[in-house]
């Protein structure tokens, strides 16, 4: 076998103003390491041992000067820094936060982009307009206490009943930790409730509401889905509410009563979803929700540009596209409230944030508790330089709505969306979820085998190491844009044209494939008694 040599020294940065740039080498350089020509930083020695992803200083900094990458800063120099030093947390000095007053409105007006026209995919038309990408029976669960005899339920309709309706792709059951013991009428309590109800409609489920529900709890069938709140794909009279399974009901005695019943409530549900066909639809009818976890210092050089350029394609097709996680725009509030379409939308903006800085004050978190332990060791100082990275993947479009945390997307609420949630991966899936989201598109560098399983998501690896060791995983490898292999515009073009594969069922992702997913994680800020 042929030894393949080893890369020569190579470091990536951001923006001619930057006076870091971090190291792309697989397992980083070593200490004595000489930068080559055609590198930023030519000709410096290392000084120190510096990992993948991490930042080299490419001149000496002075204590208190301000270290610059994505041309804004990200700390302030603790101590003088020589130049090819390693540049770590314990070196900088985090820069505050963004004050939200004084903040650019509506300043920056994206060219106009021409459509794109004639992308079609394979979905589900729903009766009240929206296009599912999946057919699939969810149970809903009015409390955590049911959840056990529904996982059991689930478990009997996929063996004894889902064979006999090969048009149906899955069935789920809806577990969350909401319910009972909770203030149901405090403030803030309409947030998991609107959210439990919105996840119930989810394009992909085809308008087949079904609950099951213990009794006792407060959080009654008739407040979570009220009568007449959502369309009937039945027979029966719309003021007749969720068809309702309650386990404490005295017609159940014993156990397999309860199963049996559940059962039988299924079969008519799986009859009509298992009768509807796939048809070509526009492209403008996906809902597409992007997120980022496990991330390091690349996933603001490759997965998330890429993502971002894909953003624009979907807009430019009339589709929907929502980005997220609050305390991963923060610090960079004025890159959103400049890009707003109107005032009106950068106002709605400035109010999410400032509702969850808010929130974060009563808990007493402050903003250096993001970023983890393993964006740390990827390479990532601190939330300012997250940020930067973070919020690339919404690419440049101009931001057309936002939605408050479990609100539904509206018909006509189309282009790039900010539907504001927690960073926190499965809280803001099951959040984009009840937004309406039918595809996912998740970034990674460190590494998560994230998934859910009321939608598709598509994994995105940042490094082609994390791609080549987490094969059967990862859907895309982005780490070919830093290896030289592969462009941006050609990495969100291959994405783009994957979505429409994995919309369309033409194609399962790797999650999909092993069935990988965690459980609903319903964002509750309000007190519990």
């Amino acid at each position: 076998m042929t030894a393949v040599s080893p890369r020569p020294p190579l470091t990536i940065r951001m923006t001619a103003e930057d006076n870091v740039a971090i190291v792309a080498n697989d397992g980083g350089l070593p200490q004595g390491a000489v930068l080559p020509e055609g590198v930023p930083g030519a000709g410096l020695v290392l000084r120190d041992k510096v990992p993948q992803g991490h930042k080299v200083a490419l001149r000496d900094l002075a204590e208190g000067e301000v270290v610059l990458r994505y041309g804004v800063p990200i700390g302030y120099a603790l101590k003088p820094i020589p130049a090819g030093s390693w540049v770590h947390e314990r070196l900088l000095q985090m820069p505050s936060a963004r004050a939200l007053e004084g903040l650019p409105i509506a300043t920056v007006k994206p060219p106009a982009a021409e459509p794109l026209a004639g992308y079609t995919f394979e979905g589900y038309r729903n009766k009240d307009g929206s296009v599912g990408t999946r057919n699939i029976l969810a149970i809903t669960t009015t409390v955590q206490c049911v959840a056990g005899v529904v996982a059991q339920a689930v478990a009997r309709i996929k063996a004894e009943l889902l064979p006999q309706y090969p048009n149906v792709d899955d069935v789920i059951g809806l577990e969350h930790s909401y319910g009972c013991g909770v203030a149901i009428d405090a403030p803030d309590a309409n947030i998991p409730i609107r959210t439990l109800k919105n996840i119930s409609l989810n394009p992909n489920f085809g308008g087949e509401v079904m609950v099951v529900s213990l009794g006792c709890e407060k959080l009654q069938p008739a407040r979570l889905l009220p009568p007449g709140s959502f369309p009937i794909t039945d027979e029966r009279d719309p003021a007749s509410g969720p068809e309702t399974i309650c386990l404490q009901d005295d017609a159940h005695v014993g156990f397999m009563s309860m199963l049996d019943d559940i059962l039988n409530s299924a079969r008519p549900h799986l009859e009509r979803l298992n009768a509807r066909k796939r048809e070509t639809v526009p492209a403008s009818e996906l809902v597409v929700g992007v997120q980022c976890g496990g991330s390091d210092a690349f996933s603001g050089v490759t997965a998330n540009p890429a993502v971002g350029f894909c953003a624009d394609l979907l807009v430019r097709a009339g589709a929907t596209i929502m980005f997220s996680e609050n305390t991963e725009v923060r610090d960079a509030v004025e890159q959103l409230t400049s890009r707003a379409a109107t005032p009106e939308v950068a106002d709605a903006i400035i109010r999410e944030l400032g509702w969850y800085d808010r929130y974060l004050d009563r808990g007493r978190v402050d903003r250096s508790a993001n970023t983890t332990p393993g964006n740390k060791a990827g390479g990532l100082s601190n939330i300012a330089e997250k940020a930067m990275g973070s919020i690339i993947k919404s690419g440049r479009s101009a931001i057309s709505h936002v939605l408050s945390p479990g609100e539904k997307l509206r018909q006509d609420q189309r282009g790039l969306v900010y539907a504001a949630t927690p960073a926190s991966d499965f809280i803001c899936g099951t959040l984009q979820l009840a937004a309406g989201m039918n595809l996912h598109i998740f970034t990674t560098g460190r590494g998560t085998p994230y998934g859910l399983a009321e939608c598709p998501v598509v994994k995105v690896a940042t490094r082609t190491d994390l791609a080549r060791r987490w094969h059967d995983l990862m859907d895309i490898n982005a780490g070919r844009i830093a290896d030289g292999e592969a462009t941006i515009e050609e990495t969100g073009w291959a994405m783009f044209r994957l979505l429409l594969d994995v919309a369309s069922g033409r194609k399962k992702t790797w999650a999909e494939h092993w069935k990988l997913h965690n459980s609903l994680v319903l964002f509750n800020p309000a007190p519990v008694t």
